[in-house]
């Protein structure tokens, strides 16, 4: 018997089925034989699953707790070994990429470009003013005398020095020098001369470098000088300028004390208090003359300054005096045999006096003559008399022009020592 819901025949398209009629399985109720929930309406069964048959796989043991277990030092030998490998590996990775990323040792950023070879312009030739600093500041020195500061210049392997004799003026045993190095030597006075404003000390202390001496008579204006020196105290200065005039005659000193003449070398290098006593320098590092005073518009010493007006004594003149204090122990100083009027403005010196069967009265001057003209160079006043005298050495002989009345004339004059 049956009743229209055979549980194994899919359901209709029809919800309900007319007897008789055929009927299409239903499109929303596809797999009906194989799904044992096809029939909403069929009362419900669990299917429980085939047991499998003894003959399959066996089942997995479970391990012996007490058995012998495997030792692993040798998998953690292996796996330090390769960490350290690896770690050298990369440390070595790293620090080449460090170097071509732009860091230099300890991790720091290295600016600019690298590998480039030195610049042409940082090869400097011995001519070249760092060539010539590089030769002459071992032989420069810093002059300290009781607190105060000037400088000079080593002369000879013997310990010779050349300063300015107001540098060294009321020296005591605290005289000492220092050198470009920072080591420093006790020094002695040799000599002075106050009157060139010349003095010679000497030091103790090996290996010492003289400097090149020039030849202050063939430099011209407009030629480059350095000064060397300590100005204001601060010591290995060097400035640059050039000649700006020669045989610049000027007076120095106190009014009641000792003055100085010069017949000095011009310059516009940066000379200020300390630096008195260095030297001036050519282009070819050869000392041409040594710093000594300067023109300023301070009312006193203490506010002196630069202006670009510097004055030094010529090499040729200095040289000459060092070698008559090193060895005799004083200079010779050099006269004409005539005293001058020095407060008188005018064109030349005019003899105030002149001394019987001096340099002067030799060659016929006689007082009251004026004197305008001393080897070609024009003189002021009896300043500058005075101060190109100083500048020849005794013997020398010099073509004078002088004035008498309305008359011009000229002479030869054979310059001597002061005997006094």
């Amino acid at each position: 018997m049956t009743d229209g819901w055979n549980w194994s025949r899919p359901p209709t398209s029809s919800a309900y089925p007319v007897p008789g009629e055929p009927q299409q399985p239903s499109p929303w109720w596809s797999g009906g034989q194989a799904d044992p929930w096809r029939d909403p309406y069929a009362p419900s069964a669990v299917v429980l699953p085939t047991p499998q048959s003894t003959g399959g796989a066996p089942l997995e043991t479970p391990p012996n707790p007490d058995a012998p277990r495997r030792s692993f030092a040798p998998i953690l030998m292996i796996c330090l070994v390769t960490a350290l490998l690896a770690g050298g590996v990369g440390g070595t990775l790293g620090f080449l990429f460090a170097i071509k990323g732009g860091y230099a040792e300890g991790g720091r950023t290295q600016l600019g470009a690298s590998g480039q070879g030195v610049p042409e312009s940082a090869q400097r030739a011995p001519e070249s003013a760092g060539g010539v600093v590089e030769r002459v500041q071992p032989s420069v020195v810093t002059v300290r005398v009781s607190g105060a500061i000037g400088s000079g210049f080593v002369v000879s392997t013997e310990g010779y020095v050349i300063t300015n004799d107001h540098v060294v003026e009321g020296a005591d045993d605290t005289l000492s020098v220092s050198f470009h190095d920072g080591s420093t030597a006790a020094a002695t006075l040799v000599g002075r001369d106050p009157e060139s404003d010349l003095a010679v000390i000497k030091v103790a202390k090996e290996g010492l470098i003289p400097v090149t001496l020039g030849n202050s008579d063939e430099i011209a204006v407009g030629d480059p000088v350095l000064a060397f020196g300590s100005p204001l105290a601060l010591v290995n200065t060097v400035t640059a300028g050039i000649v700006s005039a020669l045989d610049r005659t000027i007076q120095a000193g106190e009014e009641t004390g000792t003055r100085r003449y010069y017949a000095a070398i011009q310059t516009d290098a940066a000379v200020n208090q300390g630096n008195s006593g260095g030297p001036l320098v050519d282009g070819a590092g050869r000392v041409v003359g040594v710093n000594s005073v300067i023109r300023s518009v301070g009312g006193t010493t203490a506010e002196a300054g630069n202006i670009g007006l510097a004055f030094a004594i010529p090499i040729n003149q200095a040289k000459r005096i060092a070698e008559d204090i090193i060895d005799t122990g004083k200079a010779r100083r050099t006269v004409i045999g005539a005293e001058v009027m020095t407060g008188e403005s005018a064109t030349g010196a005019r003899l105030q006096s002149v001394q019987p069967a001096g340099p002067a009265a030799g060659a016929g001057l006689k007082a009251g003559d004026v004197i305008t003209k001393l080897d070609g160079r024009p003189l002021e006043d009896g300043i500058g008399l005075i101060a190109m005298v100083r500048k020849y050495a005794p013997g020398s002989v010099v073509a004078v022009e002088y004035r008498r009345g309305s008359k011009t004339a000229s002479a030869s004059v054979t310059l001597a020592a002061d005997t006094n």
